[in-house]
């Protein structure tokens, strides 16, 4: 990887993800990537004019139809991905199901969505999309969570 010109900037990708539990199930789709089918949280891009709440609003429905509702920011993690020399900032959300739209199609290139117990998702065949997966929903069990106002939009 050569050096970056003194005169441009790093920016990272910035994405959100909701971590979803119900009746000890999380919430995953399964999606196609450029490495073939994997697992994930419902996530993806933070776009502009969205707050990181409405954001995940937004990615979990696309993905998955379910309505959620953040309660709690279970974290900020960054990964970088080399293949694509791309670093990611996620941003993790504790989220309740609200409601689900059971007539509207999910995004393109997603499979399905399905609800799995951490046992279920660390024993799948199919790969997570990144370590940020399992991690989550470690941190999730371990009761890591942080007020939604940690994160501040002025």
């Amino acid at each position: 990887m050569s050096e970056p010109s003194l005169n441009t900037q790093w920016l990272p990708h910035v994405v959100v993800a909701a971590i979803v539990e119900r009746d000890g199930k999380f919430l995953l789709v399964e999606e196609h990537t450029a490495e073939g089918l994997r697992l994930n949280q419902p996530a993806g891009h933070w776009e502009p004019g969205e707050t990181l709440l409405d954001a995940v609003r937004r990615e979990a429905l696309e993905e998955t139809a379910h309505h959620v509702e953040p309660l709690a920011l279970l974290g900020c993690y960054s990964t970088y991905y080399a293949r694509r020399d791309i670093t990611y900032l996620r941003f993790a959300y504790i989220c309740q199901a609200t409601g689900l739209d059971a007539e509207r199609t999910l995004d393109e290139g997603i499979v399905r969505a399905l609800w799995l117990t951490a046992d279920e998702l660390a024993a799948s065949t199919v790969p997570h999309r990144s370590q940020l997966v399992m991690r989550c929903v470690q941190d999730y069990l371990a009761g890591r969570h942080f007020p939604l106002d940690f994160v501040s939009h002025l």
